[in-house]
């Protein structure tokens, strides 16, 4: 027996869902190996347009940059939408006062030249304790997400961050340390909730905390987002590929929900198959 090779990099938040999917569909389809990597957003498009992958997790839209250099390396791509999610700030399980942060109170703690060092720089009521700041890379998609909605430029933030592409590395440090904070798609926080605490979001209407309810009627803002994976036109040729795609539509209602994110209503998830015809 042949193995056929399906092969996805991408986002570390999407991951969770294409890893659950692929192991699914192999169960089934034997013959398929299915590899998913989580190289970032960014990372992912690169080699999206170099190639070398077939399909791309993104937590973004595809940008203008990278549309080009597809069209400049002859690739033709499908859009898909799979799921929503609702980028959540964390913290230590013992910071028992930071029960929730207002935008503004974001965009002055992560925003570039920020003058925000501890805690009690945030609320005088609170500890005088240094803030130890942990985030997605940046060629994460979180990261420009959160970046472009927080401190108001994608990619600006402050610069006394532990960066990393792995989201499990970010719920250690800040499971580890009692004065840190992070943010990472909702699935990791869903995972870990019982080794961290999410910070309520408010946005002017009172503090929300991110559930499966607020990221999908979208009261948890401005965090909540749309998840996608592209696929190379080309590859959709392929029998094999073309199937796992729908597989991945047809079975994301009930797959996203297991790995922590927010599906689509059913009627979404027809409209995202009918792209394949």
């Amino acid at each position: 027996m042949k193995l056929k090779n399906a092969v996805i990099d991408g986002s570390s938040t999407v991951y969770p869902i294409s890893s659950a999917i692929g192991e699914e569909f192999s169960k089934i389809y034997p013959d398929v190996k299915v590899s998913v990597a989580y190289a970032g957003t960014g990372g992912g498009f690169k080699k999206f347009y170099a190639n070398q992958i077939d399909i791309c997790d993104a937590s973004r839209p595809i940008k203008q940059e990278e549309i080009d250099k597809c069209k400049e390396n002859g690739i033709n791509y499908i859009e898909f939408t799979v799921a929503y999610d609702g980028i959540s700030v964390v913290v230590n399980k013992q910071n028992t006062w930071c029960k929730s942060l207002t935008v503004e109170q974001l965009k002055a703690m992560w925003e570039p030249d920020s003058k925000i060092k501890t805690w009690k720089d945030i609320d005088p009521s609170w500890p005088d304790n240094q803030i130890k700041f942990y985030a997605p890379g940046t060629d994460s998609g979180t990261f420009e997400y959160f970046t472009e909605e927080i401190t108001k430029k994608k990619g600006a933030i402050r610069t006394d961050i532990t960066p990393s592409e792995d989201d499990n590395v970010l719920v250690t440090g800040v499971e580890n340390d009692k004065n840190a904070i992070a943010f990472f798609g909702y699935a990791y926080y869903e995972e870990n909730k019982a080794r961290l605490s999410a910070v309520n979001v408010d946005a002017g209407e009172g503090p929300v905390e991110p559930t499966f309810e607020t990221i999908k009627s979208k009261k948890y803002k401005p965090l909540s987002r749309p998840l996608f994976i592209y696929v190379n036109s080309k590859k959709m040729e392929e029998p094999h590929i073309k199937e796992f795609i729908k597989y991945y539509l047809e079975n994301a209602k009930t797959l996203v929900p297991e790995v922590g994110y927010v599906p689509l209503e059913e009627s979404a998830y027809k409209e995202q198959l009918s792209k394949i015809k």
